[in-house]
């Protein structure tokens, strides 16, 4: 149903400095693999194939990496080495990649428009790599808004509770509950103050976008901090027509933050390295 996945990746990563100063902030491995990789297998497990990158200057690593390298392969071929690059062939081997620039930072809307000549006239998802999201049941979060798609055939964000102190750093919603965990949104604020926001359901970096959405940020103004939101895109698309906003089941990690990133790590080495290094 949906074959494209976009990734914007084009941001400059300033929390991480000065470690982002020459490597891009997808490219920081959370214990032996790329933010990056886990968002993109995460889209080849929700059935996705095409990938789409929107990468910017100094962001070469990540074309790199999704690209063969004859050198490494020669030196490690034969030799107990290869299996540590098992994850990334079988990446290679799904799904195909195409990448444009974007060459000035107006915001996640403006990102999503550049992509427009790599999308087309389709369906398509969004994946914010510094979103790492985890399922314990072996379904991601991606796959879960697809299969929503099938049903509802119309644009879906991915939403978490969040501390009313905390709605500021997110894009928040507030809608008519259609059934447990899923919302039809009316409402939707870029990082309000608290006595702004609708509710405390915040976007996290999941989407699942209908392509008129080109058509909505063509149009749409630039918003908080003088860049063009695709929250505002996405209000106008809920208030002209429907957008979905579900509770997605699993656990996010904001990798985009020191803490976030560090709790990931944990997390993967605990509950995902570790058992893959246990015998049988």
């Amino acid at each position: 149903m949906i074959k494209k996945c976009l990734f914007p990746v084009a941001g400059y990563g300033t929390r991480f400095l000065p470690a982002t100063k020459a490597m891009p902030k997808e490219m920081l491995p959370v214990v032996s693999k790329p933010l990056v990789q886990y968002a993109v297998e995460e889209a080849i497990e929700g059935g996705m194939s095409e990938m789409a990158f929107v990468t910017g200057r100094g962001k070469s690593a990540i074309t790199d990496h999704f690209d063969f390298s004859y050198e490494l392969e020669t030196q490690i071929r034969g030799t107990g080495k290869e299996e540590y690059l098992a994850s990334i062939r079988q990446v290679l081997d799904s799904a195909t990649f195409s990448f444009t620039r974007q060459r000035e930072m107006k915001g996640l809307g403006h990102a999503i428009y550049t992509a427009k000549t790599l999308i087309g006239s389709e369906p398509f998802g969004v994946i914010l790599a510094d979103d790492l999201c985890m399922n314990a049941n072996g379904v991601g979060v991606m796959g879960q808004m697809a299969k929503l798609y099938k049903q509802f055939r119309c644009s879906i964000v991915a939403i978490m509770e969040v501390p009313q102190d905390q709605v500021h750093k997110y894009g928040v919603i507030a809608g008519e509950c259609m059934k447990e965990g899923l919302f039809r949104v009316d409402d939707m604020v870029e990082k309000p103050t608290q006595s702004e926001a609708p509710s405390n359901l915040a976007i996290i970096g999941r989407y699942i976008l209908t392509p008129d959405i080109f058509d909505i940020i063509k149009d749409t103004p630039p918003g908080k901090n003088g860049e063009v939101q695709i929250t505002d895109a996405l209000l106008k698309q809920a208030r002209d027509g429907c957008v979905m906003a579900y509770k997605f089941q699993g656990t996010r990690f904001d990798c985009g933050s020191i803490d976030g990133f560090v709790e990931a790590t944990n997390y993967v080495y605990q509950n995902i390295y570790l058992k893959s290094e246990e015998p049988g």
